[in-house]
């Protein structure tokens, strides 16, 4: 991951190749849930910015016109695709997509018209040139104290930004923005377990986890305009967002997350023992029996929390070792699949013959030879 750390250094993956822009298959990657405000002008913006791109609406149980809109496009844009997410929730829409969608650059962006289409080819040109796995769409450097009209918000972003990068030792400025482009290494390497609009801090987590590239780049953010609501709700969401983080600071340092415990527990066994055994030191006699058996269980707390920290870094440590090896292992084979493909292709012709298309045109011709 491309990111300041504490001594003023940066972290990396190892270089991958660069996919050759020209040839490069780039996604958009849109999220909606009743934007039949501003879908039409969001998806005819990114056509615009990524001609060659592949635009993808995922209409997620709107109740307004946003699908009836996005079908119209479709119909006149060979690259713009309608699909649907009937499990609601953000989290559940980018699982479909990450499945569903093969291309060599994902963009992520809300269908709410807040982030302009123009800083869409910097974003794609990070990841397809390699200097990025992720390429975020700083909102909070620039324009969103001025735009945002939802004061909790920005002290929202604050907060979490504070908290994400103190546990998890990184240095990103908006962790929970929706602008984003991401590398296919980090697509199809992303478990996805949020079901709502915690996801995004869970991908700026398991992005510093695996020590993937990270880049920001400041955008101007605009506000929602007239008649476009907000889906996000401050407290509910922004409770979900403070649990993803503590969840997925137990999962990747299981040490730091128990060991705190297993020290709690300790200290509460230190005060209760301490004043039982200097009063068996003064007279001989343990006068507070019942308090003695609640410092040992403590203690015994204590002693499991350090066991189970030990055991789970052990496990954490092999899945990253894991994941490491799984990711070169696939950037091999797409290399190798990418080297070979003009030569793989004429002998799949010659062993299976011509594709069913051309063997129906074949078929059809030698029919109408034959009654003529």
């Amino acid at each position: 991951m491309t990111t300041n750390l504490p001594d003023g250094t940066t972290s990396g993956h190892a270089e991958v190749e660069p996919v050759h822009l020209d040839s490069a298959r780039v996604a958009v990657l849109i999220p909606c849930y009743n934007e039949q405000a501003t879908v039409a002008k969001v998806v005819r913006d990114y056509r615009a910015a990524l001609p060659t791109a592949q635009v993808y609406v995922y209409d997620n149980n709107s109740t307004d016109r946003t699908a009836e809109i996005v079908a119209d496009l479709e119909a006149s844009d060979d690259r713009v695709h309608l699909r649907h997410e009937w499990r609601q929730g953000k989290g559940n829409v980018i699982h479909s997509m990450f499945r569903d969608i093969d291309a060599d650059c994902y963009v992520m962006i809300d269908g709410d018209d807040t982030y302009p289409a123009e800083y869409a080819p910097q974003l794609v040109e990070l990841v397809l040139t390699g200097r990025a796995d992720m390429a975020i769409g700083d909102r909070l450097s620039t324009t969103y104290a001025t735009q945002n009209k939802r004061p909790f918000h920005e002290m929202g972003n604050s907060v979490v930004r504070s908290l994400l990068n103190h546990l998890f030792r990184c240095d990103i400025t908006d962790i929970m923005t929706g602008y984003r482009a991401f590398s296919r290494t980090f697509v199809k390497g992303f478990p996805v377990l949020s079901r709502g609009f915690e996801i995004e801090t869970e991908m700026s987590i398991h992005a510093v986890d695996k020590n993937l590239k990270v880049r920001e780049v400041p955008i101007d953010y605009r506000d929602r305009p007239e008649g476009s609501a907000s889906k996000l709700d401050t407290y509910s969401d922004g409770w979900k967002v403070l649990r993803t983080i503590f969840r997925l600071f137990k999962n990747y340092h299981p040490l730091a997350f128990f060991g705190t415990i297993g020290a709690l527990f300790a200290i509460a066994c230190a005060v209760t023992f301490l004043p039982v055994f200097l009063e068996y030191l003064r007279s001989g006699e343990v006068p507070r029996f019942p308090t003695l058996i609640v410092s040992v269980a403590l203690g015994m707390a204590a002693v499991l929390c350090w066991a189970v920290a030990l055991i789970l870094d052990v496990e954490v440590a092999k899945s990253r070792q894991l994941y490491e090896v799984m990711t070169n292992y696939h950037d091999h084979i797409e290399r190798l699949l990418a080297a070979n493909r003009s030569q793989l292709d004429p002998q799949l012709r010659e062993r299976t013959g011509p594709d069913p298309a051309q063997r129906v045109e074949r078929s059809q011709g030698a029919g109408q030879h034959r009654s003529g």
